[in-house]
């Protein structure tokens, strides 16, 4: 630390002061010192500074007297190991140079054994091979003398190695000699060529099966220098195809199959893409290709085979994509041609098979369903509406009734749940279809399979169900039987089936046509079935309103007294009987067809249904007269019939009812109070025919149209 001299100062005289306070010796002067000045003594201070310095000066004479005797040594010391490193770098000198001289005879001597090398080389390499030459003439006279050969090289299974290579040799040199002269000799060679090739297929087979992968890479290197080389990757292919991966399902285990084999096929052979391929290729053109024969062999069972096929084909596309890289880049089509090969003789005639299974399959639905109702499909007749029409036209002049209505005890015929059979079978046959056929046919072929649908489903089926419905709507014949309306139900039951049929055919047909010539013809026969089914849909509820309107119309003419609007005393203001009970009949009627008929249908019907029902009442009102009672009982009724008909939600129709209403009033009011009804709000614009009309209604008419109470209202 460095020396601070007032800190040291301080210190010296801190510890001082300390020893004088301490010490029992005081002067008289000290005592009179201390007395004015506390805990101060100048004199002991004075003595310990003056001490002080002494002993710092001797200090300093022995700390000079130690850096003198330090200087020296390391003078002296230094002088030394300047000598020392001199020395040092006399002998890095020397030793230097000893090594570029080294060096230098290491360049030369390498230079003359190399030289030395080249020449022991050029003079080594005739005599190995004039060594060989020989050795090999002394096995080829072995085969130019008579006789079996008898060298044990080639019947030594563990020189197996060196025969293949010296029989190698002396088959490529047997094939430059003239046949005429040695004919014994190349024959001899060839067999022993043969004999000594399948001896390393076979070996290659043992360490096959033992997966011994070094030995099966060095006879793979042998077997490449003969001819029989792809002998070796046919057995090595058929016997690692022979042991079955997966079981009974072929598929699961060909693609861990390869995989395995695709490692030691890298590891064994010299070119692995190109035996790899050939290894798909043979799986394909022999095993893949039996397992589907014998899966497709039997076509009796049409729907069995139909699934069969599909499942085989999709799963044999996945499995190509799968195993693609595997192939070389030159293979890339390979595998799909080879799909195309197993399954063409099935792929032609598919169509043809599937139009047939589809139409039976939809035949045979429907001929259960029917059965499981007990019924016998009826031929519709040519002129069975104008029949029915005759039969109502003469019913109605002779007031008799001789139409003979059926209407099956509500049955409607049509089924969602065979309609939803249909078309599942149908979108597994246009789900097959796209898979199997051609790009070209395919537009065709969905259009074929869809005209089955349309006309099982929908001709057979919907349109049936609606000529039947058709023909079972009620004629009225009572007053108080309200007819049953269950052509409602074969309309909801309808739109059920359309909306489902559109929904598949907007999925599975439109987006495979759209972009074709066959699009327009798709949509002509789809408009062509939706107008018959339409007209004939519009007939049916067009009769079920007559039939219901005219129930309501027969029902007031014969149950609606005439006494209910002109009662010969005073009654309870109430609605009559005959209201209630036609009002207690069209609720549920409403609610019926709300239920079974939607969108815009919905609302042009009941458009239609509460502007014939105004029609009906308004003209039943017209054949009554009215007295004050009676305009009130009416006033009631026509308030029932407005409160059924807010049900329909239409405001149309509820504005002809306010009308209504308000034409009652005028049956009621007093004759004085006629002119000012006729010119309110609700009836100002009405034509004055029609208020005309109603006034003629009141009982006391005749004794007030000579008055001026209706004078401007009759002019």
């Amino acid at each position: 630390e460095p020396f601070e001299v007032s800190e040291f100062v301080e210190r010296l005289t801190w510890r001082t002061n300390n020893e004088c306070n301490n010490s029992d010796k005081i002067s008289k002067t000290e005592a009179v010192i201390a007395a004015g000045v506390e805990d101060f003594n100048p004199t002991a201070l004075h003595e310990t500074f003056t001490q002080t310095i002494k002993d710092l000066k001797i200090l300093q004479e022995k700390q000079q007297a130690k850096c003198e005797r330090l200087e020296e040594s390391l003078r002296q010391e230094q002088e030394a190991h300047g000598k020392k490193i001199f020395k040092l770098q006399e002998r890095h000198q020397l030793a230097s140079n000893v090594f570029w001289q080294l060096d230098e005879k290491i360049s030369s001597v390498a230079g003359k054994i190399t030289h030395l090398g080249e020449q022991l080389e050029n003079v080594n390499t005739p005599r190995s091979r004039t060594v060989e030459a020989q050795k090999l003439l002394n096995y080829m006279s072995e085969f130019l003398l008579a006789g079996p050969i008898v060298n044990d090289i080639f019947t030594d299974p563990a020189k197996l190695y060196e025969a293949a290579d010296i029989i190698q040799k002396l088959y490529a040199i047997a094939q430059d000699l003239p046949t005429e002269k040695f004919a014994d000799p190349i024959c001899k060679i060839e067999k022993k060529y043969d004999e000594v090739e399948r001896r390393l297929i076979e070996e290659f087979a043992t360490a096959q099966k033992s997966e011994d992968i070094e030995k099966m890479k060095k006879l793979a290197q042998i077997l490449s220098q003969f001819k029989g080389y792809s002998q070796c990757i046919n057995a090595y292919i058929e016997q690692s195809q022979m042991t079955p991966y997966g079981g009974k399902d072929i598929f699961i285990g060909i693609v861990p199959m390869c995989k395995h084999h695709y490692e030691i096929i890298k590891k064994v052979f010299a070119s692995p893409q190109q035996v790899m391929s050939k290894f798909i290729l043979n799986f394909y053109q022999l095993k893949l290709h039996q397992y589907a024969m014998t899966k497709l062999e039997d076509k009796r069972d049409e729907e069995k085979y139909l699934k069969t096929l599909y499942e085989l084909y999709s799963r044999t596309l996945k499995l190509s994509c799968d195993l693609q890289i595997y192939m070389s880049t030159m293979d890339d089509d390979l595998l799909n041609k080879l799909t195309q090969q197993i399954f063409q003789k099935h792929i032609i005639g598919y169509v043809e098979i599937e139009s047939r299974f589809l139409t039976a399959k939809c035949y045979n639905e429907l001929e259960k369903f029917y059965l499981s109702k007990k019924h016998q499909k009826k031929q519709t007749e040519r002129f069975q509406e104008l029949k029915r029409d005759m039969q109502v036209l003469i019913g109605t002049r002779a007031n008799i009734n001789i139409a003979q209505i059926e209407d099956y005890g509500g049955e409607t015929f049509l089924s969602e749940e065979l309609a939803i059979k249909m078309l599942q079978e149908a979108n597994a046959s246009l789900k097959r279809c796209r898979l199997l056929c051609n790009e070209s046919d395919l537009p065709a072929n969905v259009i074929k399979l869809n005209d089955i649908l349309f006309r099982f489903l929908m001709h057979e089926h919907v349109n049936y169900a609606l000529e039947v419905g058709l023909h079972a709507v009620p004629i009225v014949e009572s007053t108080r039987t309200l007819p049953q309306l269950y052509f409602l139900d074969v309309v909801q039951k309808t739109n059920i089936i359309v909306h489902l049929l559109d929904n598949q055919c907007n999925t599975s047909v439109v987006p495979y046509v759209c972009n074709t010539p066959k699009y327009s013809d798709y949509l002509f026969k789809k408009r062509i079935l939706m107008e018959q089914m339409e007209s004939k849909l519009d007939q049916g509820l067009d009769r079920t309103i007559n039939a219901v309107i005219g129930w309501v119309k027969l029902y007031l003419q014969n149950e609606q007294k005439k006494t209910d609007y002109k009662p010969d005393t005073d009654v309870d203001t109430i609605s009559s009987a005959a209201c209630l009970h036609v009002v207690q009949n069209l609720q549920p009627i409403i609610q019926q067809i709300k239920i079974c008929v939607d969108g815009e249908n919905q609302k042009n019907i009941l458009h239609e249904f509460g502007i014939r029902l105004h029609r009906v009442i308004y003209d039943h009102l017209q054949t009554m007269q009215f007295n004050t009672a009676g305009a009130m009982c009416a006033i009631c009724d026509v308030n029932e019939y407005r409160k059924c008909i807010r049900e329909l939600e239409n405001p149309i129709v509820i504005q002809l009812f306010d009308i209504l209403h308000a034409l009652c009033n005028l049956l009621l009011v007093k004759p004085q109070n006629l002119l000012e009804v006729c010119t309110g709000d609700t009836l100002n614009y009405l034509d004055k025919s029609v208020v005309r009309q109603f006034i003629q209604l009141r009982a006391d008419f005749r004794l007030i149209k000579n008055t001026n109470y209706i004078k401007g209202i009759l002019e």
